[in-house]
């Protein structure tokens, strides 16, 4: 979308059906990712279809004490319901099966969860302002590693899983992650 110079263009959320929002939000959510390991200086692996569990995987170029080039995976989930965020955590309700998949204990790659929460208004979905001088969203990501969601019982349909407000999905925390895989500790 163009604009006049230093005038704020505003996306809203398609009115006119172009794209469900359930498809605009996972796009979203993925293009999210994508901007804060592309500011990190890592590159994106995308999976299609999403069959195991996993969205995208965040691969580093860099040599860690004890691993060459880490990766790490990521089931991406978003939403507009801030009914799920509280004080100290993002409470996000997950399907049996796709939580069984990202927990497995026998996946190789370490894994994260992540969900992302964009604003909602009066009037749709506001993902972007934009002008010639910024692009901004009002979304933030919240994480957790997968080996610390816990288990499911076999017989549960979905289980209720906690991403700490501390875990924001940002440049530095990234970079954190990949150097605790990176130097073994995962």
């Amino acid at each position: 979308m163009a604009g006049l110079p230093n005038q704020r263009v505003t996306v809203a959320g398609s009115e006119t059906g172009s794209l469900p929002i359930t498809a605009q939000q996972e796009h979203f959510s993925v293009a999210f990712t994508r901007m804060v390991a592309y500011a990190a200086g890592f590159s994106v692996k995308s999976h299609e279809p999403d069959y195991d569990g996993v969205d995208i995987t965040i691969v580093s170029s860099a040599e860690y004490e004890t691993y060459y080039c880490p990766e790490i995976e990521l089931q991406l989930k978003c939403t507009t319901q801030h009914h799920y965020l509280h004080d100290d955590h993002l409470s996000w309700p997950m399907e049996a099966k796709p939580f069984k998949k990202l927990t497995h204990p026998k996946r190789y790659n370490p894994a994260l969860l992540g969900v992302l929460l964009i604003p909602e208004d009066n009037h749709g979905l506001l993902l972007l302002e934009q002008d010639e001088d910024m692009l901004l969203t009002r979304s933030r990501m919240y994480w957790q590693w997968a080996r610390d969601l816990g288990t499911i019982p076999d017989d549960q349909a979905t289980k209720t899983v906690h991403l700490p407000r501390a875990n924001l999905f940002d440049v530095e925390q990234l970079q954190g992650i990949m150097e605790t895989i990176g130097e073994g500790g995962v």
